[in-house]
């Protein structure tokens, strides 16, 4: 197939584009500069690379006809963020391309009442971020739906994880700081009792899920399907396992919310609200049965693994241990 990928090269398309390659399909990458993409393969010397500034292009109402022209089979498309480009984009290849694969956000689920949580659980997003791709799921399923609609899938990440970027702390921030207070045995503060839950998931994994959409596309257009690891973390165990790796015992002292909060730097106050008061844990059940889902990552193993790379990035200083997991 030929498959056109629109931000090809984040950090998840740094593990799909070339497992699409090697599957044996023709891939276009949307960018909107000459970046690298966060993993070196050989794969890219043979992706056909389109420079594109999304967002300009949507306020002229002519990207959805930029990428049609492409003749695309499959569009994946990694950077929607409003309903207007989406309802763009859907107009633009309807009729022509035979499925829209759409990478959301676990975050249109806002505040959950059951968990795990199933796609299909009433939801309450709250934040600009989970309330616009809500939208974007309500318009591009009922297109979907429609007798003469464009065929689509929705895939939802939880908290990306994998080599290359910071991830989601047990504090529910990306300060780098929470894994040298771990490593070094010091003191770290979470919120009320530490039960509050995070979602990891790997971007290989996520990678997984969108190939298995665009493999079995009678499954998979009209619905939408978490992708995450198999069990969530709470805060305290998270960061108890993780001390683990550098084979010291957390230390962890537990405070009020509001105390946590003015404990953080301003820079990461906000992240730490929008991850803790979510506390998602996510069901993978209807992307297993559908699908056949099966993250190869836990959430510890994809955390580990990214806070090793970090280490022999340089960028948790010197004196901190090789990661020791599993």
């Amino acid at each position: 197939m030929r498959i056109v990928v629109i931000g090809a090269t984040g950090h998840i398309g740094g593990y799909l584009v070339p497992r699409l390659i090697q599957d044996g399909h023709d891939v276009v990458a949307i960018t909107r500069g000459n970046s690298a993409p966060y993993r070196e393969d050989p794969a890219w010397e043979r992706v056909e690379r389109v420079i594109a500034d999304r967002e300009a292009e949507d306020a002229a109402g002519i990207f959805g006809s930029r990428v049609a022209e492409l003749e695309p089979d499959v569009v994946v498309d990694m950077i929607c963020f409003t309903p207007e480009s989406a309802r763009q984009l859907a107009d633009s290849l309807r009729g022509r391309a035979r499925q829209l694969v759409h990478v959301g956000t676990i975050w249109t689920h806002g505040t959950l009442t059951e968990v795990p949580a199933p796609e299909d659980a009433v939801k309450q997003p709250w934040g600009e971020y989970g309330t616009q791709k809500e939208a974007i799921e309500r318009l591009l399923l009922a297109e979907s739906r429609r007798q003469d609609g464009l065929p689509v899938a929705i895939v939802h990440p939880g908290h990306i994880s994998g080599p290359g970027w910071p991830i989601i702390t047990p504090q529910g921030t990306t300060d780098l700081e929470v894994w040298r207070t771990l490593a070094n045995g010091r003191e770290l503060l979470l919120p009320g009792f530490g039960l509050e839950t995070v979602h990891h998931v790997h971007a290989d994994d996520v990678a997984q899920l969108i190939r298995l959409c665009l493999e079995q596309p009678d499954e998979a257009n009209g619905e939408a399907f978490h992708a995450v690891s198999e069990r969530a973390l709470t805060l305290r165990g998270f960061a108890q396992e993780a001390a683990r790796w550098f084979g010291v015992d957390a230390r962890l002292r537990f405070v009020p919310f509001d105390e946590f909060s003015a404990s953080l730097s301003e820079e990461h106050r906000d992240s730490a609200f929008q991850h803790v008061a979510r506390s998602h844990a996510m069901s993978i059940e209807k992307g297993r049965r559908l699908l056949g889902y099966a993250p190869a990552y836990s959430s510890l193993a994809a955390v580990a693994e990214s806070v090793e790379w970090l280490r022999q990035a340089g960028r948790l200083g010197d004196g901190i241990p090789p990661v020791r997991f599993g």
